[in-house]
């Protein structure tokens, strides 16, 4: 089978694709219809089937299910859908993931005593993961156009003086998913729980969400190209948008930070 796309966006099918664009990989924050994981998508009268593919079988069955099972709740929540259907291909799990979907037993129901993490506290784990590398690419942004401010100053540095609009956007986005203060007023570099860090940690609470960022991107670029090599073609569904599927620090855009080895000639 190969990715159907819409053909226009007034239709069944273009309705249905936009819905799926909402569900995103937990672990890459990029929605599954940019990363190439809608396999087809068929639309007859009120009925929807998703066929849903990932990188490799083993990829971790909890983020499989999350995304599975937010595909189907999306395309339910369509005013016109009666019967939706959405299944996993090509899993380790499935035939159990499948099966759970189909009977809407739930992730600890389908899963039953391996269900080890609620689906809601792994959700918040990834939310926050987004927000930190959000909030990193817009100040790292910020540092770039405004070469007189200095990485120790950004801990004054508040919405209101973000200047890249689509880095804003997307921070504001994940800022309100945690329930993070939007106001132009609210500090930028902040914890999960909107608390400013201290001025002296400012440098170090930066480089510390670089890493998170550069994690997120790298693991984004690494999945793409799983995808591609396992279903050839599949790349021709991949969708790299502004905000960076691409690690950044392989097109020049935030810098990866040095890495210094010490060697027993060298300590």
């Amino acid at each position: 089978m190969t990715a159907v796309l819409p053909e226009t966006r007034g239709d069944l099918r273009g309705q249905a694709f936009q819905a799926l664009a909402v569900v995103l990989d937990p672990e890459l924050d990029e929605p599954i219809t940019d990363l190439g994981f809608v396999r087809s998508l068929a639309v007859e009268g009120d009925a929807v089937v998703v066929h849903l593919r990932l990188p490799t079988s083993f990829c971790s069955p909890n983020f499989a299910y999350l995304m599975a099972s937010d595909a189907k709740d999306a395309l339910n929540d369509l005013p016109w859908t009666r019967t939706v259907v959405v299944e996993l291909d090509d899993h380790h799990d499935s035939d159990l993931i499948n099966a759970g979907l189909a009977a809407d037993a739930g992730y600890r129901g389908t899963f039953k005593h391996e269900a080890e993490q609620d689906l809601d506290d792994l959700r918040l784990t990834f939310r926050r993961k987004a927000h930190t590398a959000a909030m990193e690419r817009a100040l790292t942004t910020l540092l770039r156009a405004d070469t007189a401010l200095r990485e120790e100053d950004l801990g004054d540095v508040v919405l209101a003086d973000l200047r890249d609009e689509r880095t804003t956007d997307a921070l504001l986005r994940r800022r309100a998913a945690l329930g993070l203060g939007t106001a132009p007023s609210d500090p930028v570099l902040v914890d999960d729980q909107g608390t400013p860090y201290p001025r002296d940690e400012v440098p170090l609470r930066l480089r510390r969400a670089r890493s998170t960022r550069i994690s997120i991107d790298g693991n984004a670029h690494f999945c793409r190209g799983l995808l591609a090599t396992r279903y050839p073609g599949s790349e021709d569904d991949q969708t790299f948008r502004p905000e960076g599927s691409e690690p950044a620090d392989l097109r020049g855009g935030h810098p990866l930070l040095p890495l210094v080895v010490t060697t027993r000639e060298t300590a």
